[in-house]
């Protein structure tokens, strides 16, 4: 049985729990304030009467493989196995009224004996939270009583998706109105759309980046269904410059760049309107040295956000939906909780972001050299093949993303302003992911600047990056999950119902890749059309296999959200 809350399951009382709040009043849990143990910063409670206790069953000697949970009343610990035997439903059948409730010693949540169900108590939940935080740095925690009342909860609506089928009159409209996207007829092996792009002179960073968006395919829906049409776009530039041409506008020269590269023509792809058009944007960058690929990639997302934010006259918020489209397909919400080491005052900050930067995992890989033979004609295996130092362990991707979301205890000379404390106290800070873009893309830090030696250099280390990633563990409802347990109401905030309504299983379809020194390398793509791999070198394109792939050094991973959900227009 349940209710609503704003908006917001929340189960009814367990009535043994009403019972044993009357008896005992409002200290009802008073008894548990010297138990809460906390084993590192900011990690989950569970409850101990001595630090050093390994917790058993008093009626078989169980402590492992069940659940084990101690009698609020009397600290009696028992087990409890579903659909078996429980020994802690036992306990309090054979003891007087009182004994029904008890709470978990690994997880700190309460249990009924009675119902043989997890119990919710929102008085009891709120105040683990804050006594955890306060036991993050004193060894006794207070329990204080506080009563947690539900946040600002949104309600969203959902609807379900449902199968478009076309009727007659529509079949005949799309017949005679459509034109066909390739020739049947084509024996070409290579998937369609997928066509070489010239070098311009030092340009492979930019040809790496554009053959990753030109197969996003989100991207790719969006401009092929003629969402900005440059013919249109610029009859309204000239409109709104008093007939004169105003600045080129970097999503039309995407725009065409799409229609030519889909056109089935086979023959390199030259993206010089495209190039000098980015360049009228990114005078900094204008010159033909070799430039970052991922810088690219940021300042290119940038500009097509810049120009539909003036056409439309008012500022868009990354991440909340309704923005251009380059933020609405790369760009996700990252949450920052800065803990003060002294009081557990907890500072919470959301930013946007449309990538991910991962730093290698360290003493990993530091040592691995890669040599790479730059082939234009055919696909040579052992030409393409990167050895690896077998004296240094790898960096993987899941690994980079753990150190990425894993507490940090900041240095001395980084303390923060506590609100509560009033003064500057050392902090833990975390990293949490709050909203998945729906195409996630992951930085590889491979290039670091030492301002003290006043030098740059390459990282060359080997990544591992699975081919499916499931992003759940990195999320921030996970995370603080891990740290407080299945509680009601314990966020600040609405992070219950943070907009992570879509898949967390997310799959790789494109990969940039380095190679060679840190001044003098050459960038290049690898593409994946169902389950084969392509390589874009440029104006070459090469069937690869996942071998090739898995070794290339990663400098940029590009995954796409397996599935999709609809919601229902706010509008």
């Amino acid at each position: 049985m349940s209710s609503k809350i704003n908006g917001q399951v929340s189960p009814h009382s367990c009535s043994h729990l009403l019972q044993f709040r009357r008896r005992n009043g409002p200290d009802s849990f008073r008894a548990l304030q010297d138990c809460l143990r906390v084993k590192p910063p900011g990690g989950r409670a569970s409850i101990r009467r001595d630090p050093a206790e390994v917790p058993c069953c008093q009626a078989c000697g169980e402590s492992g493989s069940n659940r084990l949970y101690a009698c609020v009343t009397c600290a009696a610990v028992s087990c409890h196995a579903p659909q078996l035997t429980s020994h802690a439903a036992a306990h309090a059948q054979s003891m007087s009224p009182g004994h029904e409730i008890a709470v978990d010693v690994d997880r700190a949540e309460l249990f009924c004996c009675e119902c043989r169900d997890q119990v919710y108590d929102q008085g009891f939940d709120a105040a683990f939270v804050l006594a955890q935080n306060t036991a993050t740095t004193t060894t006794g925690s207070t329990l204080m009583q506080y009563s947690a009342e539900p946040g600002n909860l949104r309600k969203r609506r959902r609807v379900d998706y449902r199968h478009w089928s076309p009727d007659s009159r529509e079949c005949v409209t799309m017949t005679n109105l459509s034109t066909p996207l390739y020739d049947s007829t084509n024996s070409s092996d290579v998937p369609w759309g997928l066509r070489g792009l010239n070098n311009l002179g030092n340009t492979c960073f930019m040809n790496s980046v554009l053959q990753a968006l030109l197969h996003t395919p989100l991207l790719r829906n969006y401009f092929l269904s003629d969402r900005h049409n440059r013919y249109h776009c610029q009859q309204k530039n000239v409109a709104n410059n008093d007939g004169k041409n105003g600045r080129l506008c970097l999503a039309c020269d995407v725009d065409a760049m799409f229609s030519a590269v889909f056109s089935g023509d086979r023959t390199p792809y030259s993206p010089a309107k495209f190039l000098y058009s980015w360049w009228q944007h990114a005078a900094n960058l204008a010159s033909y040295e070799q430039q970052d690929a991922h810088e690219f990639f940021i300042s290119m997302l940038h500009r097509i956000h810049e120009k539909e934010e003036k056409d439309q006259g008012k500022p868009h918020s990354q991440g909340s939906g309704d923005c251009c489209i380059a933020h609405r397909v790369f760009s996700g919400i990252l949450r920052s909780d800065v803990m003060c080491m002294a009081c557990g005052f907890t500072s919470t900050t959301y930013d946007p972001c449309i990538d991910f930067p991962l730093d290698l995992e360290p003493n990993r890989g530091g040592s691995a050299k890669s040599s790479s033979t730059k082939s234009h004609n055919s696909c040579n295996v052992e030409a393409e093949r990167i050895s690896l130092n077998k004296d240094c362990s790898i960096s993987t991707l899941k690994g980079c993303l753990e150190r990425f979301t894993r507490p940090e205890r900041l240095g001395s000379d980084q303390k923060f302003f506590c609100q509560k404390c009033q003064v500057r106290q050392e902090c833990l800070k975390q990293m949490s992911i709050r909203k998945l873009p729906l195409v996630s893309c992951f930085h590889i830090k491979r290039f670091e600047h030492s301002s003290i030696r006043k030098m740059s250099r390459k990282v060359d280390g080997h990544l591992q990056f699975p081919f499916s990633l499931d992003m759940a563990p990195y999320l921030s409802s996970s995370i603080l999950r891990s740290r407080f347990g299945h509680r009601i109401f314990p966020f600040d905030g609405d992070e219950q119902d943070a907009p992570n309504d879509l898949s967390s299983e997310f799959e790789l379809f494109a990969v940039v890749t380095h190679t060679g020194r840190l001044d003098a390398g050459h960038y290049v793509t690898y593409l994946r059309f169902s389950n084969q791999w392509y390589k874009c070198d440029d104006a070459w394109i090469t069937q690869v296999s996942e071998n090739i792939v898995r070794a290339a050094q990663g400098y940029m991973m590009f995954y796409v959200q397996k599935m999709l959900c609809y919601r229902a227009s706010e509008k």
